[in-house]
């Protein structure tokens, strides 16, 4: 067991949440669900809290209720090798949600996510700083980070 486990508040859509995520991700599962009972607060039957893995990552849902909203100030950077991973993870995570700048999108839950090719940190890291600062300006006019484009910003003369 994982010592931090990031703990995720949904009003009432955690299980429809976690099915969704772990359909998303290679190595991922719903390990537990403990469901309201007749004197809890929730409605009889419907999850309470759950456990689930994204990638053997450990995490944990919990239906609560309104009080409390997703914001842009946590969110989950996922690496991707490819463009084709990117365009996958894009596609579905930002149905019904929004799409945001330099890679961000929330998705319908409106939790906060940032799809990154590990090819932008490479090409960032750059020791010459005028590759790196053409990748750069090139990430901030993107909303799905780009590989290709990001590519022809670091090879330009």
């Amino acid at each position: 067991m994982q010592k931090i486990t990031p703990f995720l508040w949904f009003d009432d859509q955690a299980e429809e949440a976690m099915n969704f995520y772990v359909s998303l991700f290679k190595n991922s599962k719903i390990l537990s669900l403990s469901r309201y009972g007749d004197v809890a607060p929730g409605e009889p039957g419907t999850v309470m809290t759950g456990n689930f893995q994204l990638d053997g990552q450990e995490f944990m849902a919990l239906n609560g209720g309104p009080q409390y909203r997703f914001t842009e100030a946590v969110s989950f950077f996922v690496s991707c090798e490819t463009q084709q991973e990117v365009d996958e993870l894009w596609v579905k995570l930002s149905e019904g949600g929004e799409e945001g700048l330099c890679g961000w999108l929330k998705d319908r839950f409106g939790l906060s996510w940032q799809i990154i090719p590990t090819a932008l940190g490479e090409m960032l890291g750059d020791k010459d700083p005028e590759r790196a600062g053409r990748v750069m300006q090139a990430m901030l006019q993107m909303r799905k980070i780009d590989i290709a484009g990001l590519q022809r910003a670091y090879d330009a003369p």
